[in-house]
């Protein structure tokens, strides 16, 4: 059963059941361009609305880099309940859809893809925002565990101009 649970999330999480945090009437819209050399690497997860399989994730990373077959790797890592507890590894890959926009899958043999837009990203790739159009989902990554108030601003903006309700987002802890 511990093997099939985060499968039985992953699929919950495709069918839409985790809240809805943006106001869906109000258009989203990615960005023109994502240069994916520039993209790669180590991002912390500074902020995000509430899901299902990031219950309880303190510390949380996500890692980006570019494979052979033209795909994206993504590693999502997880320390489950407290910024220094036991890690968990979500391995998975993700493929360009559009400009600015990706689908991505963490388990291979299944059909589902999950949106991920980037809705905002500073000219040194040092923020990110992501986010999908269902509204159940979003991000605000950074390069570095914090942002400064300025890059805050501008996170907030871009999910702000996408219908996104501000108060509902968390803010994991990270060691320091």
């Amino acid at each position: 059963m511990k093997r099939l649970l985060p499968i039985l999330l992953l699929l919950l999480a495709s069918c839409g059941l985790n809240g809805n945090y943006r106001d869906t009437s109000i258009p989203m819209v990615s960005v023109p361009e994502v240069d994916l050399t520039r993209y790669q690497g180590l991002w912390y997860e500074i902020a995000r609305f509430p899901n299902r399989f990031e219950e309880g994730c303190e510390g949380v990373t996500a890692e980006y880099g570019l494979m052979d077959n033209g795909r994206i790797s993504v590693t999502n890592t997880c320390r489950q309940g407290a910024p220094d507890g036991p890690v968990e590894v979500a391995e998975g890959s993700a493929r360009v859809a559009a400009p600015g926009q990706l689908k991505v899958k963490f388990v291979s043999w299944l059909p589902f893809e999950g949106d991920y837009w980037v809705i905002g990203l500073n000219e040194a790739y040092t923020v990110a925002v992501i986010g999908t159009p269902s509204g159940d989902f979003g991000w605000v990554l950074g390069r570095t565990k914090a942002l400064s108030v300025e890059d805050q601003a501008f996170a907030e903006a871009a999910l702000t101009k996408a219908g996104y309700d501000l108060s509902q987002l968390y803010y994991p802890q990270h060691a320091s």
